[in-house]
């Protein structure tokens, strides 16, 4: 079950292509099929961030702005973040949910969106050095994240899926 936040908590709610950066009594939610959210927390700053992407990556000029429907973009995003706090990635715990099998392709046959979207993720944080502390990935179905930036906490509703709510907490 979700906890229930105060009047003093204040919600982003992500949708397709969105990013937020922040701490304090902040709650970022998001809903999800094949596109993977990423959360990322600072565990002795109690700051972090979420993206919501679509796609792995696009051809873009320098001049362009970042677009969080990319993945390269959205990560580019957070290492921003991460200098403009002074922090470096190693420091930061990931969670990454989402990439879920919604699409057939014009033979009904499995379009892999999802699972590239996963595999991107999942090097783009080894690659950082950036340790996945828990996941919740591929399989059928949309999923509901809640990520409490005051405690690190990640709720999940999966239920298309197996299980019901389950916490990805750090505790």
């Amino acid at each position: 079950m979700k906890p229930e936040t105060s009047p003093s908590h204040k919600t982003i709610v992500l949708g397709p292509g969105d990013f937020h950066f922040g701490g304090g009594l902040t709650r970022i939610s998001t809903l999800l099929g094949s596109c993977v959210s990423i959360t990322l927390w600072h565990p002795r700053k109690r700051i972090g961030g979420m993206c919501h992407f679509m796609m792995t990556e696009r051809l873009r000029t320098n001049e362009t702005a970042l677009d969080g429907r990319y993945a390269v973009e959205a990560f580019d995003m957070f290492l921003h973040h991460f200098a403009r706090e002074k922090t470096r990635p190693s420091e930061y715990q990931a969670k990454v949910f989402g990439g879920a099998n919604m699409f057939k392709g014009p033979q009904g046959e499995a379009m892999d969106i999802g699972a590239r979207n996963i595999e991107y993720a999942r090097r783009f944080l080894a690659s950082q050095g950036i340790a996945m502390v828990a996941q919740h990935v591929a399989g059928n179905g949309r999923r509901k994240l809640h990520f409490d930036l005051w405690s690190g906490d990640v709720w999940l509703a999966f239920p298309d899926g197996e299980g019901a709510k389950i916490r990805c907490g750090n505790g």
